[in-house]
């Protein structure tokens, strides 16, 4: 009885903070009502979360159980802190929503994959107009764009059950919007069902659409939240995994995974694989270069994180954080401006950091010595990891 308490506290904490801060909670899963619990105080929650926390050793939880929701507690207590108007700076509360530390980008790296940008797309022109030029060739016309879903969709689902990761009973939806803050957007429908939503407002490219889906579908968040409610929720019982927290170590491996889903089912030539998909629907497309201009443009991540820095850390103006996204990241000013929409939004504005951190975090597990990236995956969904469990076993293994 008492994990089934502590378990309805940390549920219904994460609940009242949606409450307050409404799209904390990304999904609901399982059976049964989520407990509503009283609306209570920011400060009542940061009280709340310190409770917990002191009580969790002594309930005897499975060590990896345990320490899930230890650094779940401490993300909420944070979010819950800066709700209270406790001062919480923004990098500390990257560092809760992380796991670990967290810094900003270096400019030396950026300035090494602008090299290679250079050298992979010659022409006239500075470096982002030929980078822009590159991916307007490679957008997929919007009256195209149901068809080029339906064809990598169907194709990435048949390696996701191949792989074992599904079974066949699942399903997804998928819905073309119109502009949104976001390139795409995994819900929840109900028990092993989901909605994906592609904003064809950015413009899907080929080889963009390929990494996509594979994101938010197969074998990302949509096999991630089917996996989460089958075995941690529905075989195991820990009910703790019916909501995914924005803003937590969770949300960051959740992200992480989804990051290197189309690595995970295709491995390297994924740009070829993508092209001969995307051949069936008349959208084939140069895969090897996309997949090395790709690679380049990756390691440009952490200038988005950089801008949310910028934006929210004080160290500069809003006009500074642009500029940064200009530079680096090679946008013009529309997209610059959505990227900057993004990070500001309340919701989404410590979620940078699981694409930057988790990424390449997860791309570290997937790749251990001995490891097949999709099994490597399958543990990944199946297990309650944390970003700094994931640290520690790197080093062990590594």
């Amino acid at each position: 009885m008492p994990v089934d308490e502590a378990v309805r506290d940390y549920l219904s904490l994460a609940v009242a903070l949606d409450h307050l801060r409404p799209g904390t909670i990304s999904v609901r899963a399982g059976d049964g009502p989520t407990p509503p619990g009283p609306v209570r105080s920011p400060g009542a929650l940061v009280r709340a979360a310190g409770e917990l926390t002191v009580r969790l050793p002594g309930l005897g939880l499975e060590p990896r159980r345990e320490r899930f929701l230890a650094a779940q507690l401490v993300a909420l207590e944070s979010a819950a802190r800066r709700l209270a108007g406790q001062g919480v700076p923004y990098a500390a509360a990257l560092r809760a929503a992380a796991d670990g530390p967290v810094g900003a980008g270096d400019e030396d790296g950026y300035r090494a994959a602008h090299r290679d940008l250079d050298a992979l797309l010659p022409g006239s022109g500075d470096l982002a107009t030929r980078l822009a030029e590159h991916r307007r060739r490679d957008e997929v016309p919007v009256d195209l764009l149901p068809a080029a879903v339906d064809a990598l969709a169907d194709a990435l689902r048949e390696r996701a059950r191949d792989a074992g990761l599904v079974d066949g009973a699942e399903k997804v939806a998928f819905e073309v919007v119109g502009d949104a803050s976001w390139s795409a957007l995994h819900q929840r429908s109900g028990p092993g069902s989901s909605r994906v939503l592609v904003n064809a407002g950015v413009r899907p490219r080929r080889a963009g659409l390929a990494r996509l889906l594979a994101h938010e579908a197969y074998p990302g968040h949509h096999v991630e939240q089917w996996r989460r409610e089958t075995v941690l929720v529905g075989e195991r019982g820990w009910a703790e995994h019916r909501l995914v927290v924005l803003g937590t170590p969770q949300a960051l491996l959740a992200e992480g995974a989804a990051e290197n889903g189309l690595y995970a089912l295709v491995g390297s030539g994924w740009g070829r694989w993508a092209s001969e998909v995307l051949s069936s629907v008349g959208l084939g497309f140069d895969g090897e270069h996309a997949e090395r201009v790709g690679a380049a443009v990756a390691r440009l991540a952490g200038v988005r994180l950089d801008a949310a820095l910028l934006w929210h850390g004080g160290r500069g103006r809003s006009g500074d954080a642009e500029a940064h996204l200009r530079r680096w990241l090679l946008l013009d000013d529309r997209g610059a401006r959505r990227v900057l929409r993004f990070v500001a939004d309340p919701r989404w504005r410590d979620h940078v950091v699981t694409y930057v951190v988790g990424g390449p975090l997860v791309r570290r597990w997937l790749d251990l010595p001995g490891a097949t990236p999709a099994r490597q995956l399958r543990t990944l969904h199946d297990e309650p990891w944390t970003p700094s469990g994931l640290r520690e076993e790197l080093r062990r293994t590594g």
